[in-house]
């Protein structure tokens, strides 16, 4: 790619996907702020940047945000029009600034992200301006093959797009007996520890049943038994149709943010789309799990119109 093909590119992605101003770019770009326009329009003219028209929809979003606050007990649901299963981190990236901001965190706060895709792909996206917050894993995940499953690396991302002071869980998902031991006494951990009982606010995912899932943390025994009754998760908490948390050998040594403390988190905001999660959103949302939803217009109307 060319310089000035690299340039353009480099504009068009912060400006449309990772949300940063024109006077950012032309700080970051090094060059005046009536070039950054010019850069944007010629990255349109270039192919590099395709925008694309939703056709208002038939229905109003406003009714069905009402309507699915009240049939899963939520405090916020925000909308992105259509199917975006496709475009997660673009599509969802409106909603999920909206959410944090409305979560008036201040320096000194916790902010819990987990691992999974969309919240990987959200990581990307501009969300905010975090600095002086505490920004930790809700997971262990080191060694995983998928980026989207190192949770070290979604906190990383999140924090050199959106700001913020990053802390890291350096273990797995699932440690052997030996390690699980170690970890109760290593002072990282408990740091990890004191950031889920102390945060004021969670960016999680919901997964799709563990059987139906391409991508899953490689500790799940997905074989097990007991995986076949799970119809979702949130952060590697497998739950059935009733929201009974599912077990599996190691499940007590997961290393995972625990149930309880999750759920006291003041603002625990979700971000999911997908009609294969339909069915996973409705019962995480009515165990608790979380109180704010972030998802589209398809998977919004999927779960009104479920019985």
């Amino acid at each position: 790619m060319s310089e000035n093909l690299d340039r353009l590119y480099r504009a068009a992605q912060l400006y449309y996907e990772q949300g940063a101003t024109q006077a950012e770019i032309a700080h970051q770009l090094q060059v005046s702020r009536p070039s950054v326009s010019r850069i944007l329009a010629e990255a349109r003219a270039a192919g590099i940047v395709e925008i694309r028209v939703h056709k208002p929809t038939t229905g109003p979003v406003d009714e069905l945000r009402r309507q699915l606050i009240d049939r899963l007990s939520l405090d916020a649901v925000y909308i992105a029009p259509g199917n975006q299963s496709t475009h997660l981190g673009v599509a969802l990236a409106s909603g999920t600034r909206q959410a944090l901001g409305q979560a008036n965190l201040q320096p000194g706060d916790v902010l819990l992200i987990a691992s999974g895709e969309t919240t990987y792909a959200l990581a990307q996206q501009h969300l905010g301006e975090f600095a002086g917050i505490i920004v930790a894993p809700t997971v262990g995940g080191q060694a995983e093959p998928d980026p989207w499953h190192q949770t070290n690396e979604v906190v990383r991302m999140f924090t050199a797009t959106s700001g913020g002071y990053p802390h890291y869980l350096f273990a797995p998902a699932l440690p052997s007996l030996a390690l699980y031991s170690a970890l109760q006494d290593d002072p990282g951990y408990q740091i990890i520890r004191k950031d889920w009982s102390s945060a004021k606010a969670a960016l999680i995912g919901v997964g799709a049943p563990a059987l139906s899932r391409k991508s899953i943390s490689q500790s799940v025994p997905r074989d097990h038994p007991s995986l076949a009754r799970s119809v979702g998760d949130v952060c590697l908490a497998f739950f059935d149709q009733d929201g009974t948390e599912v077990t599996f050998p190691g499940n007590d040594r997961m290393t995972r943010i625990p149930a309880e403390t999750l759920r006291s988190v003041p603002t625990r905001i979700a971000a999911a789309a997908g009609v294969n999660k339909v069915r996973s959103i409705a019962v995480a949302a009515r165990s608790g799990w979380f109180n704010i939803l972030v998802t589209d217009e398809v998977t919004a109307r999927a779960i009104n119109e479920a019985p």
